[in-house]
């Protein structure tokens, strides 16, 4: 469930404020930086056999200075060369100049930043995180168990490669963290009708467990774009027992449906036989009647007349 709706501040946990934001990093087409470089090569390995065919035809500095040219122009540019970088769609790399960090390229494609410069790949993509199937007490002390799975994306590659040690992890732990913390605050079913309950206010729960989740992997530059539960069920050792009491109210709901419908029957009944004043009645055969026609209608078996063949008082 996408977050919309976040509960109060004080219910989510508190992380610390990033030290660092995202920014683009300062980067040229890759194009022309490989162009550059592969002209500089080819001018190096030019300069050093004009250089060798000059010292070869005698003696002189020319030849010799013509060589350290062009071996230092051919290292220079392998050394620029080393600054290009493959970046595909869904990609991005935080750029690092002797540990400082100077900003993050996003652009897609062949880019050029500085050599000195390391850069770490960051995947942008969106992700899907499904927990283990966890064992956890509800809000009764019932055991239980349930999975979720987060749909996530890395939105700020800055503070996910500097305010966590591991991004990844980060969000798998917390998640796990989240959920628990979700079922321990909640009831499998709720007592009361209008209490939260795992099993049958599913949306309003989902919601809650986004929220919390996106407070909780904030800090690492990460984004919730969805989570649900995949598995929500009573632990296997209590689970027969539940079942039953699934079961008992079922049974007790259905019968009060039946009473109240067979009251409502008998009731109009009543009130026909009286209206139309065709069989006269005291209280007691009214009393017997009414008590028949519940059996009649609240019975689970077919029930077996009785033919009275004297007057109504025999």
């Amino acid at each position: 469930m996408s977050v919309e709706t976040a509960p109060p501040a004080r219910d989510l946990p508190e992380m610390p404020a990033p030290r660092v934001r995202e920014k683009p990093a300062h980067s040229v087409s890759g194009g022309l930086a490989l162009l550059l470089g592969l002209l500089g090569l080819l001018a190096g390995a030019g300069a050093v056999v004009g250089g060798a065919r000059l010292a070869d035809g005698g003696p002189g500095g020319a030849g010799a200075a013509l060589i350290v040219a062009g071996v230092l122009l051919v290292i220079g540019s392998v050394f620029a060369m080393a600054g290009l970088n493959m970046v595909a769609p869904g990609e991005a790399r935080v750029v690092q100049l002797f540990g400082r960090y100077t900003g993050t390229v996003r652009e897609d494609g062949l880019r050029w930043v500085n050599p000195l410069t390391t850069r770490k790949k960051v995947s942008t993509r969106v992700r899907n995180h499904e927990t283990a199937v966890l064992k956890v007490n509800d809000a009764y002390g019932n055991p239980v168990e349930l999975a979720a799975v987060v749909v996530w994306q890395v939105e700020d590659t800055a503070q996910a490669t500097f305010e966590v040690d591991d991004f990844l992890e980060f969000v798998s732990t917390q998640t796990e963290a989240a959920v628990r913390h979700i079922a321990i605050e909640y009831p499998y079913d709720a007592h009361d009708e209008d209490g939260l309950s795992l099993r049958g206010n599913a949306e309003e729960i989902t919601e809650k467990l986004a929220a919390e989740l996106t407070a909780r992997v904030r800090a690492a530059g990460v984004r919730i774009i969805e989570s649900r539960f995949t598995h929500l069920a009573y632990a296997p050792e209590i689970a027969a027992a539940m079942l039953q009491r699934q079961q008992a109210g079922a049974v007790v709901a259905a019968r009060r449906t039946i009473v109240d419908g067979a009251c409502g029957m008998v009731e109009d009944a009543v009130a026909r036989i009286a209206a139309q004043d065709f069989v006269e009645l005291d209280e007691e055969r009214k009393a017997a009647m009414v008590s028949n026609l519940l059996v009649v209608l609240c019975g689970d078996r077919s029930p077996q007349p009785v033919l009275n063949t004297g007057s109504l008082y025999q």
